[in-house]
């Protein structure tokens, strides 16, 4: 286990949350499917012959999109699957780092997606009786020299 998989698991979360939208757009498309008009010649109702405009859904995007849409869905069920797998062994491997502050910086950073900056805000307010304040590049130096060490 090592940085890979932290960084692994991030780009997953990425792809998910991309997965969605994507699912987000078909789902609109399908609710209110554009309207296509076209003017054909032919005869009317009334038995005049003249230009008719004809309206109505294109059937074969339409259809297309929906088969789309549920394979999306069964590709993003596949890709969360993988993700929870994926965030055990991020778990463990964030359980396994022995300092408690380390733990906690790095749940903060790769699990809960926050920029080093409020990592460094969410520690000081964590550890308010600490003699030196965390900053966003005190809280990079500690995992880039864990990361040096591992």
């Amino acid at each position: 286990m090592d940085k890979e998989i932290l960084v692994q698991y991030c780009e997953m979360k990425e792809e998910i949350r991309d997965l969605r939208e994507r699912i987000r757009k078909l789902d609109k498309f399908l609710e209110n499917p554009p309207l296509v008009a076209d003017i054909v010649k032919g005869t009317r109702r009334d038995g005049t012959i003249g230009s008719i405009k004809v309206t109505g859904i294109p059937e074969p995007e339409y259809i297309r999109k929906h088969s789309i849409r549920e394979r999306y869905r069964q590709l993003l069920e596949a890709k969360e699957a993988e993700l929870l797998e994926l965030m055990i062994q991020v778990e463990e491997f964030i359980q396994s780092i022995p300092k408690s502050e380390l733990r906690v910086m790095f749940r903060l950073y790769y699990i809960d997606g926050l920029t080093w900056y409020q990592v460094a805000y969410r520690m000081n307010r964590m550890y308010q009786n600490r003699r030196l304040l965390f900053t966003e590049d005190s809280c990079k130096q500690r995992h880039k020299r864990f990361f040096d060490n591992l």
